[in-house]
């Protein structure tokens, strides 16, 4: 009885599994400044789906305006997307817009394929200030959050002017070389 009641409940965590939810490692802007392969400004200038082996990314284009570490990058694929009537979605995945301008924390993997570092951690929207200064904002991700130990950690929304922001990658760009 005992080896029925465990096998069933192996058997219902194993059918659960693949219903969960993205877990996120949280970073720090320091961190995501030290482990990106490139940092940029850029405007998203268009966006097409297409398989990579069984997923799903969007790739958007982007017009880039300043880099901070380069090199320079004109793509970022994001997981998820629609491609011939499929749809794919992942939790976490930040949603870019044609025609908004963003600052990415981008790293590339083995496989080519350029990324957003912590998925919606590495992404932050500008905008202009009432005063005429530019801001860059994060807001908080939804997804559960862990620290470097594994303990869950409530995640916060970042705010920096972008001329700070800038100033404090460039600073820790040159401080590594």
């Amino acid at each position: 009885m005992r080896m029925r009641v465990s096998t069933r409940l192996l058997l219902c965590l194993a059918l659960l599994a693949p219903l969960g939810a993205t877990t996120l490692e949280q970073l720090t802007l320091d961190d995501m400044i030290r482990k990106s392969t490139a940092i940029v400004r850029a405007r998203v200038t268009g966006s097409y789906a297409d398989y990579r082996g069984s997923d799903i990314y969007t790739h958007f284009r982007l017009q880039v305006v300043e880099t901070w570490k380069s090199p320079a990058i004109t793509d970022v694929a994001i997981p998820g997307g629609v491609v011939n009537g499929i749809r794919q979605s992942v939790a976490g995945a930040p949603e870019l817009q044609p025609g908004r301008e963003y600052v990415l924390f981008l790293w590339t993997g083995r496989s080519g394929l350029t990324q957003i570092m912590g998925l919606s951690q590495g992404l932050f929207n500008v905008s202009e200030e009432g005063s005429g200064g530019v801001l860059a904002r994060r807001p908080p991700a939804s997804e559960l959050m862990l620290d470097r130990s594994g303990n869950p950690v409530e995640d916060h929304s970042l705010r920096i002017q972008i001329r700070d922001l800038r100033a404090r990658v460039l600073q820790a760009v040159r401080a590594a070389k």
